[in-house]
């Protein structure tokens, strides 16, 4: 039988989905980060895990080295990758915000932003109609505003301590962002009642 697929991130939601999917008896407990291995197999399950970064991993479900996966809705919105989302897991809840130094009122210009998500970034102030120049970077964002490379910062917030200590306020939230289970689409149809199953066995324990 062919083995389903599933390819899931690295990092520190690695533990929380192991766990959810252990409650649905699907043991992957010889998965762990510090493995050599890329890939397990478990023919007891009719599963094969695959472990990626976490902004590999729509791409990996994509072009269908992977057939299900789970990832970030952050990744999801930034990379725009061909692939079913079906369903929110509900782990690693967080929230994707626009912040801005605590002295600064609600109210004044942005010109600049500094985020490690341009995409949704530029689409959001797009659709705000305010022209705004977008900064990548790859490292803490915090430091933008701080050291005057911009006005603004887009970013996930989990429980605001890192805006808190950078003298950094929440100004406004763009989305809530989860982890969701993502399919391949030839996949879905190809497995559908395997998929189906799946996601079945999740809803009800979530």
């Amino acid at each position: 039988m062919e083995l389903l697929k599933i390819a899931l991130s690295k990092g520190r939601i690695l533990s929380e989905t192991l766990s959810l999917f252990n409650k649905i008896q699907m043991d992957f407990s010889e998965v762990y980060e510090d493995s050599r291995k890329l890939f397990f197999d478990f023919k007891e399950h009719g599963t094969r895990v695959i472990l990626a970064k976490p902004s590999d991993v729509p791409t990996y479900v994509e072009y269908g080295v992977a057939d299900i996966g789970v990832a970030g809705k952050d990744v999801l919105l930034e990379d725009k990758k061909d692939v079913f989302e079906l369903m929110d897991l509900k782990l690693a809840n967080c929230k994707m915000v626009v912040a801005i130094p605590k002295d600064r009122s609600n109210d004044s210009p942005i010109y600049r932003v500094a985020t490690k998500y341009p995409q949704i970034a530029e689409e959001h102030f797009i659709k705000k109609g305010i022209p705004v120049e977008i900064i990548k970077l790859h490292g803490s964002v915090e430091l933008g505003p701080i050291l005057g490379l911009s006005d603004a910062i887009v970013d996930i917030v989990s429980t605001g301590s890192t805006l808190k200590k950078n003298n950094l306020k929440i100004m406004e939230e763009i989305c809530p962002i989860s982890s969701r289970l993502i399919a391949n689409p030839v996949s879905f149809r190809v497995k559908s009642h395997v998929i189906m199953d799946l996601m079945e066995k999740l809803e009800a324990v979530l």
